[in-house]
């Protein structure tokens, strides 16, 4: 059986309401959802699906290196962990308007820091229908993974999820 790890952070926000939405997509016997902070890392070779959701958030929280960001924690944590033969997918939560030129940039930092891993990369997703100008998170005309904005586009969320996750389940054979 085909087992999928759900890790996301900020809690109680967009984020986790996004992630309670993909993991109520899987077969529930399939899926194991955490908040990074209260995962244990020496775990995650025990899933063949890894999906990390989190926000593009401000300068000081993602490319400071403080002790206090869960996601550095988790990436330091995982960093020299051999990922091979897993796969890796990612949602992210930005805000066209207010910041289109980092329009989902969490994206790009999930998938350099898992790259490190060996994991397999799957869950692209296409930018159009989208209004942004610019993002660490996306590549020619598709995102790294899934793209919600809770501030512009709300209406579209579950239809994107429901998509998205349709489209990993079939990728992994769920």
């Amino acid at each position: 059986m085909k087992k999928v790890l759900l890790l996301f952070w900020g809690k109680g926000g967009n984020v986790e309401r996004a992630a309670r939405k993909v993991y109520a997509l899987f077969p529930p016997d399939q899926i194991d959802i955490f908040d990074v902070a209260g995962f244990d890392v020496s775990t995650i070779t025990n899933y063949n699906l890894i999906i990390l959701g989190g926000s593009t958030v401000g300068v000081e929280l993602w490319t400071d290196v403080k002790d206090d960001n869960e996601w550095n924690r988790f990436f330091r944590a995982v960093e020299n962990t051999d990922l091979s033969g897993k796969q890796v997918a990612f949602f992210g939560l930005g805000d066209q308007v207010l910041y289109p030129d980092h329009y989902v940039d969490a994206l790009g930092i999930f998938k350099e820091e898992m790259a490190k891993t060996g994991a397999t990369h799957i869950g692209e997703w296409p930018t159009e229908g989208y209004r942004f100008t610019g993002s660490d998170g996306a590549e020619g005309d598709q995102f790294f993974g899934l793209a919600l904005d809770e501030d512009r586009q709300a209406e579209l969320t579950d239809e994107r999820i429901k998509k998205w996750t349709d489209m990993l389940k079939k990728e992994v054979g769920i």
